[in-house]
């Protein structure tokens, strides 16, 4: 059975041998495909010139040292030229989050994480308007979020968005122009189990959400009556979920390729997790989600999360939009199909030659957020649809 590696010293998981890998990173970062949008080619080619093995903590030093020295840029930049250090430190960030990805499961990594963090807040404090770090008491803890409102809608209009296995907040909220051109606000939350969510992975964890929603409803620039919530990958369970268990507080759900059902049985899972759609690492990344040390306990532990076997896809919810690629490889589209079979109050979009959260080379990321995900969300808070 095979075992997770959590220390230095383990290789990454990866079918591809170590060129494959470096080609395929060059590829993706050449039409900004996940996890590489928004890195340079010219920063790529210095780390992966820098790798030699495929040895996990090589390649998170090779991508930090890049990231290090756009940090060096952006803080001798910050006093003469604030917009310019705002780049550098973007670039910084997402070098250093790469660096840390899929999971932090190694000493350089966990060293890496909170470096990422500091990145992106030095580069959410120069924006206009700037990021919002909002601090949630939650159980004796507290949820650490990312807001930014229009300055000119208040209450403005909101969108949660929620990242998913392997991405974080700063993903999400890295992003946040499109939506206030738009008029909508962001609030940008690492989903249960991952960054600094301070809950757990477990089948009760949405009341962190229901938390969030509390808070919502109490800040007088926020229009509590028109929240989206909007999961990517595997948090669009947790948009799914909470389409039911708080539809009367949401104007809308977005399930952009999540899980809900068929998903976590062991027939699909196990072979789903050497999908040559992930780039590496994705059996670590997802056992350390479910807490578990190997495959064995990942499979017993996984169906216990269906949405239909808890009974949760029942009764009331809240309109949904739901978007995947039929030819997914690491969430099936009969879970798509399972949500738009049990009610009318779903729209669907799926991309017949798309793979995972429906992209495909007619289909990138960008294409889905701007026709499909976008026009919808502003449809259900403007109540045109």
């Amino acid at each position: 059975m095979w075992y997770v590696p959590i220390t230095t010293g383990n290789p990454l998981v990866t079918s591809r041998t170590l060129e494959e890998l470096k080609q395929e990173i060059e590829r993706r970062v050449r039409h900004g495909l996940p996890p590489l949008a928004g890195i340079s080619i010219e920063d790529a080619r210095a780390a992966l010139d820098s790798i030699s093995s495929l040895e996990r903590d090589a390649w998170a030093q090779a991508w930090s040292a890049r990231g290090d020295t756009r940090l060096e840029r952006a803080v001798g930049l910050e006093a003469r030229d604030p917009q310019q250090a705002r780049h550098q430190y973007w670039c910084a960030w997402r070098l250093l989050n790469f660096a840390r990805w899929p999971v932090e499961n190694t000493p350089f990594k966990k060293y890496t994480y909170p470096r990422a963090l500091a990145a992106f807040r030095n580069y959410g404090r120069l924006l206009d308007p700037p990021v919002e770090m909002v601090r949630i008491p939650f159980e004796n803890e507290v949820i650490v979020g990312y807001l930014r409102a229009p300055r000119a809608r208040t209450p403005a209009p909101l969108v949660i968005g929620v990242s998913g296995l392997d991405s974080r907040k700063e993903d999400v909220a890295g992003h946040g122009d499109a939506y206030l051109a738009r008029g909508l606000a962001l609030l940008a939350l690492d989903m249960p189990g991952t960054g600094e969510a301070p809950a757990p992975l477990g089948p009760k964890a949405d009341r962190m959400f229901s938390c969030v929603l509390d808070y919502i409803s109490a800040r007088s620039d926020l229009d509590a009556a028109r929240v989206v919530v909007q999961g990517r990958s595997w948090s669009g369970y947790w948009a799914a979920k909470l389409a039911y268990t708080e539809h009367a507080r949401l104007s809308g759900a977005v399930m952009h390729g999540g899980p809900i059902h068929h998903y976590f049985q062991p027939g699909w899972l196990g072979p789903s997790l050497e999908s040559h759609e992930y780039l590496y690492d994705y059996l670590p990344a997802t056992a350390r989600l479910f807490g578990a040390e190997n495959l064995q306990q990942l499979l017993a532990a996984a169906p216990a999360y269906s949405l239909l076997d808890a009974g949760v896809l029942e009764g009331a919810r809240a309109p949904m939009l739901l978007v995947n690629g039929a030819r997914d490889s690491q969430v099936p589209i009969a879970d798509l199909e399972l949500l738009r079979e049990r009610g009318a109050a779903a729209e669907a979009w799926v991309n017949p030659d798309g793979g995972h959260m429906g992209r495909s080379a007619d289909w990138p990321p960008k294409r889905i957020f701007d026709e499909v995900l976008l026009p919808w969300m502003l449809a259900r808070v403007n109540g045109t649809r």
